[in-house]
């Protein structure tokens, strides 16, 4: 399918200034630039209207850009929270959209509508993430999302705490104790073998010590039974 040609009738991001002619797929042009009116055809008779509508349409792209620069001072430093139900490893069930980010703002008390919001791909964890928000064709503004499963939580994120590294790492923590319980049950359970062998030493000292008596008895015997003989005779 061939391109079509459109003249803009305000800057478009990443696709030329006011009054510039582009080239853009027909599919770009009917669902958004044209009903948007941020374009129109580059036909004679629309670049005809567009060059008498021209002075017109620069002054009150100049107001809405003052505008759009007095709200942007407003949202310096705005960090809007978004409370959602994650994993322990901090993974959303489910995501956080532009339209949810716009939600928060305007519930913040600014007027923004999720096409103005501009983030690359759903937000699928929990965290801080900076998010551009395009108040005018030239004006944008950072503000960060505050992705949280609290209100409370959203508070210590933005204290600077790691709530979801915390969150990643705590299951871990508990059997990580357990080498070290058990490392210091070792010694003591080598105490305990120890005394068994001082107490087998001891009984085999006993036993000698029987022989020891024992020897002397039988020699005693083996005398008195001489002379036994010797009466005899």
């Amino acid at each position: 399918m061939s391109a079509m040609e459109v003249v803009l009738l305000e800057r478009v991001e990443k696709l030329g200034q006011m009054g510039d002619v582009v080239r853009v797929k027909p599919g770009f042009a009917r669902n958004f630039l044209l009903p948007q009116k941020k374009a129109l055809r580059a036909t004679k008779e629309n670049m005809a209207r567009f060059e008498k509508q021209r002075a017109q349409l620069e002054a009150t792209n100049l107001v809405q850009r003052q505008e759009a620069e007095a709200v942007a001072k407003k949202m310096e430093g705005l960090s809007v929270v978004v409370v959602r139900q994650a994993g322990e490893t901090g993974q959303l069930y489910g995501s956080v959209t532009a339209r949810d980010i716009a939600d928060a703002v305007v519930a913040a008390g600014f007027t923004v509508a999720h096409r103005q919001v501009r983030i690359d791909r759903p937000i699928k964890t929990l965290g801080l993430v900076q998010t551009r928000v395009l108040l005018h064709p030239e004006v944008d503004v950072t503000l960060t999302v505050n992705v949280a499963k609290s209100e409370e939580e959203a508070e210590r994120q933005a204290a600077g705490e790691a709530v979801a590294a915390e969150q990643f790492f705590e299951a871990p923590a508990a059997p990580a104790e357990a080498p070290a319980a058990e490392a210091e049950a070792k010694p003591e359970a080598a105490e305990g073998e120890a005394k068994p062998k001082k107490a087998k030493a001891k009984k085999a000292e006993a036993t000698d010590t029987e022989d020891g008596e024992a020897k002397p008895k039988g020699r005693k015997a083996k005398g008195k039974a001489k002379a036994e003989e010797h009466d005899e005779d």
